[in-house]
């Protein structure tokens, strides 16, 4: 069969796209690697970690407040001049130098709930996170596959573009070998190139789509905007039916969805926020312990004895029963219990208390939004996945219908039994046939997925051949 030069570049466009996929440099990617990918690599599951690990610190941080302290002090000060010792005139007052070191202990005895109630909160909040971050994660694993198969399926439009392009360019041969035999007119000729110009841009519209699939699954992947891929995954339309019957099982019973367990996870930690608050009200009962050394030199220099009282260290002529230290380290060690009870804060108190309550009520609405929400979304489920299956089990018999049809058409022509617009006509039910039977396969996939992800199933992956080009 010799093809005209003027079809020669059009067939050589739409070919150049597998081509250059199958470079050195073009990533391999199964759709089970790109659920593991996007999970492990996307900016959004990034984030719903991070956010897990920003509420671990915040746990950390409440728990903290109902643990004993421990800090360890030490001063070195040099007294120029002290006005105490100048009025009283006792030179015990006026050490020049002073060195001190101190380890303080302290506990929390009391803080009217503020740490349990806190350390709850925080408890919460990254329950809620965790489960936000499954939800994403679901979201992710049904994104990820709608924006493979999505390719999938463009490179699929693409291949009947192509098909479809070198049946009519057959056509055409044959039509004008016919006319060369007196079997066919000038008129069939001109139409049979028409109908082959026609495709031209279909076909370069599919090669696009391609590459705008690609582009948004790149994009999804966090893959670079160069990246060759090559999707080694089919759609295997014979598990479809499995794949529904799993997502609507038990369809009374649904499952609590992660973001409804955040969303009640923060309104709890909301009503733990109002405990807090309501905190600031009470006392506070600490008790603390400290222990230290203190050293008061009579001359610049660290001291590095313990210290002594006795009249030996005392200047010459001192009376015998005055008693002078060594310049060493002396223990100092107390203990107490303190009570804080605020009488009276400006009313602060009470506006950190009315927005806790206002967080709380919103939290609140928020629950049954969400609940409203996920209702919403499991109807809509539900249907499109009955219209998804009704498609399907449509379009799988309308393409073998067509494809019988056409090529009884085809048979008809070639005998001069049929015109060339019978046979046109079904070329073009056939072309209408297999790419709506292409989107409802992979329609009828991705509606029973996003129903097991609405009912909070575990998200299948679809029935898949390998893809050996």
């Amino acid at each position: 069969m010799k093809i005209p030069h003027r079809y020669l570049a059009p067939l050589l466009l739409a070919l150049a796209l597998p081509l250059r996929a199958q470079s050195r440099d073009s990533l391999r990617l199964s759709i089970e690697d790109a659920v593991k990918r996007v999970v492990r690599e996307s900016d959004e599951a990034r984030i719903a970690q991070a956010q897990i690990q920003v509420t671990d610190a915040q746990v950390t941080t409440a728990r903290a407040a109902g643990l004993p302290q421990a800090r360890l002090s030490s001063q070195y000060s040099q007294v120029l001049r002290n006005a105490r010792a100048e009025i009283v005139g006792q030179s015990i007052f006026g050490q020049n130098y002073n060195y001190t070191g101190n380890i303080n202990f302290s506990q929390v005895l009391f803080q009217g709930g503020r740490v349990f109630a806190g350390a709850r909160a925080a408890g919460d909040a990254r329950q809620a996170a965790s489960a936000s971050r499954q939800e994403v994660e679901a979201i992710l694993a049904v994104d990820v596959q709608r924006a493979y198969l999505t390719a999938q399926l463009n490179r699929q439009l693409l291949d009947i573009q192509r098909r479809n392009a070198a049946l009519a360019t057959e056509r055409l041969t044959l039509v004008e070998q016919l006319e060369k035999g007196g079997r066919a007119s000038r008129f069939d000729v001109l139409r049979s190139r028409v109908e082959r110009t026609n495709l031209e841009p279909q076909v370069l519209q599919a090669r696009n789509a391609v590459e705008l699939a690609d582009i948004e699954l790149r994009r999804v992947l966090n893959l670079p905007a160069e990246q060759p891929l090559v999707l080694t995954s089919m759609l295997d339309t014979t598990g479809l039916r499995a794949i529904a019957q799993a997502a609507t099982a038990d369809s009374g019973r649904d499952n609590v969805r992660a973001s409804e367990r955040a969303a009640q996870s923060t309104l709890e930690a909301r009503r733990q926020g109002v405990k807090v608050a309501r905190a600031d009200l009470m006392p506070t009962i600490t008790a603390f312990f400290q222990s230290g050394y203190t050293a008061l030199p009579n001359s610049n220099g660290f001291p590095t004895v313990w210290g002594r009282t006795a009249n030996s260290f005392c200047p010459a002529g001192s009376a015998a029963t005055r008693l002078c230290q060594n310049n060493g380290w002396f223990e100092d060690r107390n203990f107490g219990l303190q009570v804080a009870w605020p009488l009276f804060d400006g009313l602060r108190s009470k506006g950190n208390i009315d927005l806790a309550q206002a967080q709380t009520r919103l939290a609140q609405l928020q629950v049954d939004q969400e609940r409203e929400r996920v209702s919403v979304e499991r109807a809509r489920a539900w249907a499109e996945l009955r219209r998804a299956e009704a498609a399907f089990e449509v379009q799988r018999e309308n393409e073998g219908q067509a494809e019988e049809a056409w090529k009884i058409a085809s048979l008809r022509f070639e005998r001069g039994l049929s015109t060339q617009l019978e046979v046109s006509d079904a070329q073009l039910l056939l072309l209408t046939a297999r790419t709506n039977a292409a989107r409802a396969s992979t329609d009828f996939y991705l509606a029973a997925a996003d129903l097991a992800r609405v009912r909070a199933l575990a998200i299948p992956l679809p029935p898949l051949r390998t893809n050996s080009r």
